[in-house]
């Protein structure tokens, strides 16, 4: 798995940012508030509270609520933070829905959670970037990348 996490750190941290139609942009927000509103907890921002583990944001869930990291919301292609902020909140869910940790492992599956419910190749192609990638190039380097759409 060593590799995998590797292979897909590198090709996000080195990909160039996918150009996306604006028509897709459009769509993805639209499914982001969506989902977002369908969320069965309370969704707080925060700008110090984070969750070291999974069972940690499950047991907040459970009790009908989940705080999200202020610092987690850039990208380039959301017309405004909160579009951002409210895919972590959904991908967290996810988590939940399928009970699985931060691990490249736990990524994937909580990415598959959400695949299943986008409306086009081209969304589970910008959630596999946000999710899966992203969060490969976040266990690699220890720390967040800066924010990016890439299609390798």
């Amino acid at each position: 798995m060593i590799s995998k996490l590797k292979t897909l750190a590198k090709l996000y941290l080195d990909g160039k940012p996918a150009e996306i139609a604006e028509q897709t942009i459009d769509a993805f927000c639209e499914w982001i508030m969506t989902e977002f509103q369908q969320l069965p907890f309370a969704v707080q921002a925060s700008d110090f509270m984070g969750y070291e583990t999974a069972a940690e944001m499950f047991a907040d869930i459970e009790q009908g609520h989940l705080w999200e990291s202020v610092e987690n919301y850039d990208s380039e292609i959301y017309p405004n933070p909160f579009y951002g902020f409210a895919l972590l909140a959904i991908h967290d869910y996810d988590h939940y829905l399928c009970q699985s940790d931060f691990s490249l492992e736990g990524e994937i599956a909580a990415y598959k959670e959400a695949a299943n419910r986008a409306t086009s190749l081209e969304m589970q192609k910008i959630l596999y970037s946000e999710i899966v990638m992203k969060s490969a190039a976040r266990i690699y380097l220890g720390y967040t990348p800066k924010s990016k759409v890439v299609f390798p």
